[in-house]
């Protein structure tokens, strides 16, 4: 039996840009998306604190110690420069080979985003 577990969590990063226009994704720092075992084009889950929106999307490799989250495209509607989100990357595996898996879970500085 497979199931579905959190492979790789940023908690409470601030979004820093909210480009409409863009086609879509989010952008992601590449520090944050080292630490957290994120990889280009992975879906990921994004949670709003501030509002309560969750939405999936998927990431794009940002410029690196920049601290970088911008929401892209139609996410760019759900969220305000400033808000607080957490970003949830899941994987399907197997049910004991889930038992003993450990997620890659970031709690970078809020504000900053940058590594503490």
């Amino acid at each position: 039996m497979n199931i579905e577990v959190v492979k790789s969590k940023l908690h409470r990063v601030t979004v820093t840009e909210a480009d409409l226009n863009y086609i879509g994704s989010i952008t992601i720092d590449e520090d944050l998306m080292d630490a957290a075992n994120l990889i280009p084009f992975e879906k990921v889950q994004v949670v709003n604190i501030n509002n309560g929106e969750r939405l999936e999307t998927y990431v794009i490799k940002g410029n690196r110690g920049t601290g970088q989250i911008c929401m892209n495209g139609p996410a760019a509607r759900k969220v305000a420069v400033g808000d607080i989100i957490i970003v949830i990357g899941y994987a399907t595996m197997d049910f004991e080979e889930a038992k003993k898996f450990t997620p890659s879970l970031v709690f970078p500085d809020t504000y900053t985003n940058k590594l503490v």
